[in-house]
């Protein structure tokens, strides 16, 4: 019966709101997507290893199945009438637990996302924290945005420093093979080159800013997110087990209800501990993000103003004083070959 209940749950469509009306395409692909994100997190039962765990599929709780095999052998060494069947039988009670914990705690879950998104049941919320978390969503969008204009540009500046060394190539031919004109392709062609020579010089810096802009974004504020997805799974986990001990304390006090309590007051404060623990690692990360991004933004911001203004200036030695204020070497041509003797 579970299985079925979670099997609907997991692709069936949710078109109204709490008045009523039809929602927001999004808000029903958001839904249907966390609903996926329960129902295909579920354990690993292959021959490598078997996730004790809970909803969100993390790595935690991961048991090597050898250690199940072994700490088995070892009771078949002390024990020499146990059979390899009596073995196997013991092997697939200890799969079966643990998919058994798996649904139960899968199917508390689900059930308190969809109580949340009808207004129906309670949540756990922290103002403070989701500010900041939505705040850190949004800037991380904008800095992509930033990038991938930056990335652009990069591009289309590349392109055109090759079209100057080119022309610069082809002025510098027909000066030797127009000596009416010979002075005029002349000076054209010192001209081009000193353009492809700075064009170069400024690649460097724009490539040090985009680098620098992709770490901010892909890595540090990535695991950031990644730090605050387990965050918001411990939150969903920890009022589902909230929810179901409420509950449970409205039931009639017989000797199975009392026991079914006791154990739902221990899911509920393991829960609790480890939502409260990663509440506290995603405050953490948050504050010493935000210092580094300021810290990186003002470097880089600086770097590319100062670049920019002396190429389009004119100003060849301001643009490789840049350079070098700011530690950037730039590759000379055939760099990443290797040498004859690395090849060897």
């Amino acid at each position: 019966m579970t299985d079925g209940i979670m099997s609907k749950a997991a692709t069936m469509e949710i078109p109204i709101n709490g008045n009523g009306d039809r929602g927001a395409l999004t808000e029903d692909e958001s839904l249907e997507q966390d609903l996926q994100q329960v129902m295909v997190s579920g354990p690993n039962l292959n021959e490598t290893s078997i996730v004790s765990g809970g909803y969100g599929g993390t790595t935690e709780g991961m048991i090597p199945t050898s250690s199940i095999k072994g700490s088995s052998m070892h009771q078949c060494h002390s024990n020499p009438s146990m059979t390899s069947e009596e073995l196997s039988r013991g092997l697939a009670i200890e799969k079966f637990d643990i998919v058994k914990k798996w649904g139960i705690n899968t199917y508390k879950c689900t059930k308190q996302m969809i109580s949340e998104r009808f207004g129906r049941g309670s949540r756990s919320v922290d103002l403070e924290l989701e500010t900041q978390i939505e705040l850190l969503r949004d800037t991380k969008r904008k800095y992509e945005s930033v990038l991938q204009l930056a990335r652009s540009l990069t591009n289309h500046f590349y392109n055109m420093v090759q079209t100057q060394r080119a022309l610069g190539d082809a002025f510098s031919d027909l000066s030797q093979k127009s000596p009416e004109l010979q002075e005029e392709f002349g000076y054209n062609a010192e001209t081009q080159k000193l353009l492809c020579k700075n064009g170069e010089t400024l690649l460097g810096a724009v490539n040090f800013f985009v680098s620098s802009i992709n770490t901010l974004v892909n890595k540090t504020m990535e695991d950031t997110l990644m730090t605050v997805k387990l965050y918001e799974t411990a939150r969903l986990e920890y009022d589902a087990y909230r929810t179901d001990l409420e509950e449970l304390n409205l039931c009639p006090r017989d000797a199975t209800t009392l026991s079914r309590i006791e154990l739902a007051q221990q899911n509920f404060h393991a829960h609790k501990e480890k939502y409260e623990k990663l509440r506290g690692d995603v405050a953490i990360k948050l504050k010493f993000l935000e210092e580094n991004k300021v810290k990186v933004m003002h470097k880089q911001l600086l770097l590319f103003h100062n670049a920019i203004s002396a190429y389009f200036a004119g100003n060849q030695q301001q643009l490789e004083q840049t350079l070098k204020q700011f530690n950037i070497k730039l590759k000379t041509p055939g760099s990443d070959k290797p040498s004859w003797l690395e090849e060897q």
